[in-house]
C-alpha cells in the first residue's frame, strides 16, 4: 500500500470535529475536517485577536531612579507623584495633557511595522529628549499603546548608542524588568545591525 492510499485509510477513520475560525478581520467560520463541507460564516462579533482589557499601569524600571518603560496605562497622575517622573516621552502614541502635574512631554510619530526606521529619526530624536532629561536630573517614563514593541526598541537603542550595550544584553536587560516586550521583526534587525562607536 502506498503512502497516499495510507493516509487516505488514515483520514476516513478519522472522528469528525469542528473547530471555530477567526481571522484577523473578525471573521468567525466553522469548518470541519471532512471534504466535502464548506466553512459556515458566523456572525461577527468579536475581533480577530484576543483583547487585554486588563490594565497596564506599573511601569518597568529600567534604569533605576532615571528610564522606566510602560504602556499608555502606565501614564496617570499616581504613577509621576510615585515615581517622580519628571518627563514623558510618547512613541507614536500622544499622551493627553497631565492636569495638575508639571511634566515634559516630548511625542514622536511612529508605526509598529517592521518596515518602520526607527534609527533614522525616531531613536536619535528619544535619545535626545531623554538625555535631557538626564541632564535635569529627571526621571522618563518611555511608553507606546502596550509598551511591547515601539518604546521597548527605542529603549533598547538608548542603551546600546548611551551606555554601549550590545544588542544581547540591551534586550535582556529590558525583558528581564519588563516581560512581555516583544519589537517586531524588523526592529529587531535593524537594532542587531547597529554599530556602537568606539
Amino acid at each position: 500500500m502506498s503512502l497516499l492510499e495510507q493516509l487516505q485509510t488514515k483520514r476516513s477513520a478519522l472522528k469528525a470535529t469542528q473547530i471555530t475560525v477567526t481571522t484577523a478581520t473578525g471573521k468567525r467560520f466553522v469548518e470541519t475536517n471532512t471534504s466535502t463541507s464548506t466553512p459556515i460564516l458566523l456572525e461577527e462579533r468579536s475581533y480577530g485577536f484576543v483583547v487585554d482589557t486588563k490594565p497596564d499601569t506599573i511601569p518597568a524600571c529600567i534604569l533605576p531612579g532615571f528610564l522606566y518603560l510602560g504602556s499608555q496605562d502606565a501614564v496617570n497622575s499616581e504613577n509621576i507623584t510615585a515615581y517622580n517622573l519628571t518627563h514623558i516621552l510618547s512613541v507614536g502614541i500622544e499622551t493627553p495633557p497631565i492636569v495638575g502635574k508639571q511634566v515634559e512631554i516630548q511625542f514622536l510619530p511612529c508605526l509598529d511595522l517592521p518596515e518602520t526606521k526607527i534609527l533614522e529619526n525616531i531613536v536619535p530624536q528619544a535619545n535626545a529628549f531623554i538625555n535631557k532629561a538626564k541632564l535635569a536630573h529627571g526621571r522618563v517614563l518611555v511608553h507606546c499603546n502596550a509598551g511591547v514593541s515601539r518604546a521597548a526598541s527605542v529603549v533598547i537603542g538608548y542603551l546600546m548608542l548611551e551606555r554601549d550595550m550590545l544588542f544581547e544584553a540591551a534586550y535582556a536587560l529590558v525583558k528581564s524588568q519588563r516581560e512581555c516586550i516583544q519589537p517586531n521583526a524588523g526592529f529587531i534587525e535593524q537594532l542587531k545591525n547597529l554599530k556602537i562607536a568606539d
